[in-house]
Parts: C-alpha cells; structure tokens; sequence
C-alpha cells in the first residue's frame, strides 16, 4: 500500500460530491489541518482517509455473490467524519474527538444537513478516540450506521497497512507532534498503545474482510515495537 500524495483538488471534489457546496467550511477545515504542530494529521492524512473510504465504499457497494445488490453505507457522512475527526487536535489534550465532533455538528447544520445525519457524523467521529466501535459488527454483515462506521474506522487505520517506508514517515510524524513527551514516556506510552492494536482479534474491522491489511499492519506494529524495546 502506498501513501502517494492528495492533493487539495481531489479534496475539494469529494467535499463538494459529499459534503457541500460551500467552499468556505471546506478553506476553514484545511486552514485546521495545515496548523504548524501538525506533521501526521494534517491535510495529507485527510486525503488519505478520504481517499480509502472511497475505495473501501466502493468494495461494499459491488454486488455479492447470492445478493441482488451491495452492503449499504452513507459515503457522504463517511466523508464529513473524515474531514472533520482531527480538526480539532491537540496533542496534550483528551478530548480532541469529542471537540472535533462538536465542530462538525456546527459546520453540518450550517450546511443544512438532517438532524439524523449530523448525529451519524458526530457518533463516527466519537468512535475515533479508541476504534472500537467496529466490535459489534460480524464478518460479512452490518446495518448502514454499522458499516459506515466501520469504513470510517478503516480508513483512519490504513496507515498501519502502509508499505514500511510510508509507516515509518507516520511513526516520525507522530513522534513531533508529541515531542513534549520525554523519550522514556514516549516508548512506555507508545508500546502500550500498539500492544492494544495487536492484542485485539481485529485490528480492522471483520466486516471489511480487510486480511492483507491485517497481516500488513501486525508486520509494522511488530517491527515499531522490536525498535522500541531495543531504546528502552
């Protein structure tokens, strides 16, 4: 899996196709993820998760073998979660997901989205804070809401699939966003987080049948926490 570039066209597109027509909301959500302390999630990582659920929407949608049509999922509200889940980001802060779905609701019913479909958006993007949402939904089955979700969550993750040097450039990437946090603290805090990834019987969700993912993403967490144990 590669993490070739996005650029702001194909953004501007999917925000226009997905989200609104108003470019001004989508300027202000760029304007958020361009901010300096930034170096993982800014605009490339939202071009990348916009870019994966997309294709991942696209697997879904494809006729299954004894079914008349595709899993159903709302693409439109996958996309407003994904340009808005890190919008509000500080790294020494709890609540970044919980103020980003905040911020969403906002700019959604500005945009005269229904009720219904703002909750759907600010729920996907609360279930970022810890991925683990995507539990209820069994292998091959899901309701819209389910399955949105678990597109959402996927696309986020994706990353851990990358091929090394483009997960590598991701662990980088992270580590200068927390460079407040000493080298000692980083390594405990870090291995804790990648040993709940591993530890779980799906790092993505098993609706998605996502198996090359899967074997990808344990390969690179294994390799981050053998180069972790040996600083430590």
């Amino acid at each position: 899996m590669s993490t070739g570039g996005v650029d702001d066209l194909e953004l501007q597109v999917a925000w226009q196709q997905h989200v609104a027509i108003d470019m001004h909301e989508f300027e202000a959500v760029l304007a958020r993820h361009r901010e300096p302390h930034r170096r993982y999630h800014g605009e490339h990582h939202i071009g990348w998760v916009v870019r994966h659920a997309q294709r991942l929407a696209a697997q879904l949608a494809a006729p299954r073998a004894g079914a008349h049509v595709g899993l159903p999922i709302d693409l439109g509200a996958v996309i407003a979660a994904a340009f808005y889940h890190d919008a509000v980001y500080d790294p020494k802060a709890g609540d970044n997901e919980a103020a980003s779905a905040r911020l969403a609701s906002e700019v959604l019913v500005r945009c005269r989205w229904s009720r219904e479909r703002v909750a759907a958006v600010a729920a996907m993007i609360a279930a970022t804070a810890d991925h683990r949402e995507q539990d209820h939904v069994e292998e091959g089955e899901g309701e819209a809401g389910d399955l949105s979700t678990a597109v959402l969550l996927a696309a986020d993750l994706a990353v851990l699939a990358a091929d090394p040097a483009g997960y590598n450039a991701y662990v980088d990437g992270v580590r200068f966003e927390y460079g407040h946090v000493a080298d000692s603290d980083w390594v405990t805090g870090r291995s804790a987080v990648l040993r709940s990834f591993v530890a779980r019987d799906h790092i993505f969700p098993a609706a998605l049948n996502l198996h090359t993912w899967e074997a990808r993403a344990r390969a690179n967490i294994a390799a981050e926490l053998g180069a972790l144990n040996a600083s430590s």
